[in-house]
């Protein structure tokens, strides 16, 4: 069955109709993220390292932007709250899928407070040490190295922790913050020499920033572990801008936000059915979710065949592609069914038709990864000018329609 909707899409032209009757034949079979699965124990092939470094993780991890958000992105307080989270958390220590990313800026702080009040309630018998990774971010007030190591001792009061296994810069500092970057990551070397973290990364870096960090830490006896970019089926610009090779070469582990496309890859949406709330809907519409279909269609033929669901079927493509990937989950529901995307591969030929199939469909909008780092009008950045969104809009437009909820965000960060 899937083998026959390969080739249907593999031609450029993509019979609708077709495609329109594969979806809606394998909706009915398979099921969302929503559903649960079954807890796992994770293998000892299902563990590796943060680069050149000894931090030792699963091949997936946990991303907690959701705990705790304050922003109104993911509903919390409305869809779920607190104790959900506490119970996904629960979920996630039996599994064993014990490499969680936070970050200061996820509700405000909140997100690492609530980290830190469930990493003191008793964890389950036997259980894995969690590896505890969060990130500061390159506000406008902060432009020292000494602000960076500031910011780290400020997130582990948050968690109640002495250490952290990795710590990064969120994105790179843009506009004024720009000259600081050297700083920034000089910072993140001093936090690892004064014992505050086991690791250091880098998130949303191209391929020249990688370079640079590589260099500068490695100046200092410190490997750099991490650079963690969006990356999934829906949204593979790293594959084309340098970003996963520049990683490959320098031994930098890529680690994979938003792997499930912020929910499209779970099914869970369609043009003709439900469609995310809040701020997504400005970004996922629906002219967006029917061109996506011929890459849903592919995910659910071999999630039928597998006996697995769409979210593990695109989880694992993404570890199949030698990246860390890393979904949130609200609740413990959730977090059941993301670890179900362990203890098993994708073989080489389903990567690949996944590949082809996905190759051929616009990609998701994406956080602004700049090609150049400088040689612009007063440092300035050149941007991914094939960022852009399935109407054709740039970039800016869609930052436009978002921008009051960001104001209100960054207001909220100034009482961090």
């Amino acid at each position: 069955m899937y083998s026959q909707h390969v080739k249907m899409t593999r031609a450029r032209g993509i019979n609708q109709g077709n495609v329109q009757r594969t979806i809606r034949r394998h909706h009915r079979s398979v099921k969302p993220l929503s559903a649960a699965a079954p807890n796992i124990s994770i293998s000892p092939s299902d563990y590796t390292t943060l680069g050149k470094t000894n931090v030792r993780v699963p091949v997936m991890g946990v991303g907690a932007w959701s705990w705790g958000d304050r922003s109104g992105y993911w509903g919390y307080g409305r869809e779920y709250g607190k104790e959900e989270s506490r119970a996904a958390f629960k979920a996630l220590m039996r599994s064993g899928l014990t490499f969680i990313d936070t970050a200061e800026v996820y509700g405000f702080g909140k997100s690492e407070e609530f980290l830190g009040e469930f990493l003191r309630d008793p964890s389950p018998p036997g259980s894995p040490a969690p590896v505890i990774a969060t990130k500061f971010a390159p506000l406008p007030w902060r432009f020292t190295r000494a602000g960076v190591v500031e910011a780290a001792r400020a997130s582990l009061r948050r968690m109640g922790l002495s250490s952290m296994g990795l710590y990064m810069q969120h994105w790179p500092g843009y506009g004024p913050q720009y000259f600081f970057n050297d700083s920034y990551l000089e910072g993140l070397a001093d936090c690892h020499q004064q014992g505050l973290c086991q690791a250091v990364g880098v998130s949303n870096f191209n391929a020249e920033r990688v370079r640079r960090a590589v260099q500068l830490l490695g100046a200092r006896g410190i490997p750099l572990a991490s650079n963690q970019v969006q990356y999934s089926l829906l949204y593979r610009a790293p594959e084309t801008n340098g970003v996963l090779e520049a990683c490959r070469e320098a031994g930098v582990t890529v680690v994979s936000y938003s792997p499930l496309c912020q929910g499209l890859l779970t099914g869970k949406y369609s043009p003709d059915g439900p469609k995310p709330t809040g701020p997504r809907q400005l970004v996922f519409s629906e002219s967006r979710l029917r061109e996506v279909e011929p890459v849903l269609a592919a995910v659910r033929a071999v999630a039928e065949e597998r006996g697995k669901t769409m979210a593990q079927v695109a989880l694992n493509w993404c570890i199949c592609k030698g990246t860390l990937p890393i979904p949130g989950a609200k609740n413990e529901r959730q977090l059941s069914e993301i670890a179900g995307a362990l203890g098993w591969r994708l073989s080489a030929g389903e990567v690949a038709d996944l590949d082809a199939v996905s190759s051929r469909v616009p990609r998701g909008v994406g956080f602004p990864v700049v090609r150049r780092c400088g040689g612009g009008e007063g440092g300035g950045e050149s941007y991914d000018a094939d960022d852009s969104d399935a109407d054709g809009d740039d970039v800016d437009g869609v930052r436009k329609k978002l921008k009051p909820a960001v104001d209100v965000q960054i207001r909220k960060l100034l009482e961090l």
